[in-house]
């Protein structure tokens, strides 16, 4: 029987990602949380691997900084219009998502130089373009052992999931869902809800009415041994498989 493992929150950490899939079975179905990129250093990669496999995602809130800065950055490099580097997604890890284009280049002072470079501008747009089509939510065809519906969204949906048919609030549906660092779910919600987005300080955190399976793949306390992991829920036998950074 094909599995779902639902994957937490990549952040262009994509030798953690393989090294991940290599941990689970070859026919498994992935599903990820969003967020796959920014931070770590390899988001192209990531993007790449996800599309070319055909695997589902939901659009996280890095996706969107991706969406609008990033469009933004291609239109103005093509333009050779001054392009802003002051902006909320350079400041969130952006800046390594463009390093992973070949869209910039690091300085022997620390500064960063922009590269016009068309191919890698023409890859950023396709990808941004996919990245516009992924849905805010998905609701999975598969049995998890609490009988409920199994959504996946990239923070918590269960705040806003009465009115997700609601077409007037579909800003507050969305806002809700990329941004919100609530958690748990009202009994009178009957859905199973795994999310990422807040990263879990040792291991995902498992209820039976959610899963935050966001581990904090691009983060690593080398004290405490906090975060730095990468994590994979399977949807039918509730497991958690995960690994170090690599």
């Amino acid at each position: 029987m094909q599995k779902h493992y639902v994957i937490g929150d990549i952040h262009g950490e994509y030798q953690t990602l393989l090294a991940l899939i290599a941990k689970l079975p070859k026919n498994a179905k992935l599903i990820f949380v969003g967020d796959l990129i920014d931070r770590g250093s390899q988001s192209r990669e990531v993007v790449a691997y996800i599309r070319k496999n055909g695997h589902q995602t939901v659009m996280g809130n890095h996706e969107v900084f991706m969406i609008k800065y990033g469009e933004r950055f291609a239109q103005h490099l093509l333009a050779d219009v001054n392009v802003d580097m002051n902006n909320t997604w350079i400041k969130n890890g952006g800046i390594k998502t463009l390093l992973s284009y070949g869209l910039l280049e690091k300085a022997e002072d620390s500064s960063y130089q922009i590269i016009k470079e068309t191919e890698a501008i023409e890859q950023l747009q396709e990808d941004i373009e996919w990245m516009k089509k992924l849905p805010i939510y998905l609701e999975l065809d598969a049995k998890h052992s609490s009988d409920k519906k199994v959504v996946v969204s990239h923070s918590n949906i269960s705040k806003v999931w009465t009115i997700r048919n609601d077409k007037e609030k579909r800003k507050e549906l969305i806002s809700e869902t990329l941004w919100t660092r609530d958690k748990g779910i009202s009994n009178e919600i009957d859905i199973f809800n795994i999310y990422g987005h807040t990263p879990q300080k040792h291991g995902a955190e498992i209820t039976d009415d959610f899963v935050n399976i966001d581990t904090g793949c691009c983060f690593y306390s080398i004290k405490d041994k906090r975060y730095g992991r990468l994590s994979a829920y399977c949807v039918e036998s509730g497991e958690v498989i995960e690994v170090g950074k690599v």
